[in-house]
């Protein structure tokens, strides 16, 4: 194959699992974080790389917002939510942020390809993404051309993006203004 061909299969993929996301699901998601005083994001490996994006845009957006594992993070509350980006739902250090959640009543949202998991289990609100992942207990049966968890990661990173886009519709929010927010000590 070349670059077009593969171009060609990977956006088709991306397309396939984007259009098979419960919309339910998403409103939900929304729902939950619009509904939070602060949101918390955590994800591991190159599903917290996806997190970690998802956190600077919501932060954009003017919303109090946290990396779990940050030095400035602060304490979850009741009021708050908790992301979890986890493609199998049952990484350890994920599933013990998510219990510690559920113990102080604050609310979990899961993003996954597995929602039986453990953390979709514990979770409020649970988001799967129909991708394969050799650490996923249940792989979604949407097959990839692609490489271990990559179909799940980038249709993770283009989801949360299209929530943001989402809220920013229903807040009449610009790209101009979140850019104001936007990091000047480059």
């Amino acid at each position: 194959m070349n670059l077009h061909e593969y171009s060609d299969a990977v956006t088709h993929e991306l397309n396939k699992a984007l259009n098979q996301i419960d919309p339910k699901s998403v409103d939900r998601m929304i729902e939950a974080l619009e509904g939070a005083d602060e949101i918390f994001v955590c994800g591991a490996g190159r599903s917290g790389f996806m997190a970690r994006a998802f956190t600077m845009r919501l932060m954009h957006m003017g919303r109090k917002v946290y990396l779990v594992g940050e030095t400035v993070t602060p304490n979850l509350r009741q009021s708050d939510v908790l992301v979890v980006c986890s493609g199998s739902g049952e990484t350890k250090s994920l599933v013990s942020m998510a219990q510690k959640a559920k113990s102080l009543d604050a609310k979990v949202v899961l993003v996954t390809i597995n929602p039986e998991s453990t953390i979709g289990k514990l979770a409020d609100v649970c988001v799967r993404i129909n991708a394969p992942s050799p650490k996923a207990a249940k792989e979604g049966d949407l097959k990839s051309i692609q490489p271990m968890g990559n179909l799940f990661e980038q249709s993770l990173l283009l989801y949360l993006d299209i929530c943001v886009m989402l809220m920013m519709e229903k807040k009449n929010l610009t790209g101009s203004e979140m850019f104001t927010r936007h990091a000047n000590l480059e």
